[in-house]
């Protein structure tokens, strides 16, 4: 544990009754949740695209997916690992006709409330600007995504791999895994990401901004801390 080519043009709507957070032109970040426990905040953020939006992680909240339909629906639902399936899982499937992508070593779970559509066990790149890269550790299936936005900035989203934890970093791991999540931290070095998306944090917000030295440093110390 820590402490510590023209971009194509998007849709100017801004959802209403909504606490939906905007992060940048093609991102938002959904109201946290809170179903580990007062101190755990979640989140699931939707990346708009103009070939179908992709949903990473998971909401349950009826308002941000009335928001997300305003915002063009979910084409895609990503999850990083089994902590996120949830009910909601088969509402979006059914309200939206997402398809539901996850790690191989994931689906089970997922697969007990909605059927899985696509899974993987090794690192591709599925839609274009997308890479999905498996990162075990947390569990066995853990997966981060990196998206290289049409906008500008690339976006991280390390599930609960890596997350903020008030002023600094943390991970969820099993003392017999931190080999493993020491080698998968080191799979997220380059390219350095804008922002990091968590899916759950120890912190109301869930993301950081960060430059790339910045990323270099916490990443050492994620990788040290684990030793």
């Amino acid at each position: 544990m820590l402490s510590a080519a023209r971009p194509a043009p998007l849709r100017a709507i801004k959802p209403e009754k909504t606490t939906m957070q905007h992060l940048f032109p093609d991102l938002w970040q959904t109201a946290a949740e809170y179903p580990f426990g007062p101190a755990v905040t979640t989140h699931a953020y939707l990346w708009l695209r103009p070939d179908g939006n992709v949903l990473f992680y998971n909401t349950s909240l009826a308002a941000e997916l009335d928001a997300i339909e305003r915002l063009g629906g979910i084409a895609w639902q990503y999850l990083s690992h089994r902590d996120e399936v949830a009910p909601s899982l088969a509402e979006i499937r059914q309200r939206f006709g997402a398809r539901l992508c996850c790690h191989a070593l994931e689906a089970p779970a997922a697969g007990q409330i909605a059927p899985v559509d696509v899974t993987f066990d090794a690192p591709h790149s599925p839609l274009n600007s997308l890479a999905v890269i498996p990162t075990p550790g947390h569990t066995p299936g853990s997966t981060c995504f990196r998206v290289r936005s049409a906008q500008g900035p690339t976006y991280l989203f390390t599930g609960d791999t890596l997350f903020p934890d008030g002023a600094g970093w943390g991970t969820y791991v099993a003392a017999a895994q931190r080999a493993t999540l020491r080698q998968s931290l080191a799979l997220l070095r380059d390219p350095a990401p804008d922002a990091v998306l968590s899916s759950a944090a120890r912190d109301p917000d869930g993301y950081r901004r960060l430059t790339a030295s910045d990323w270099q440093r916490v990443l050492d110390e994620a990788i040290d801390s684990l030793r």
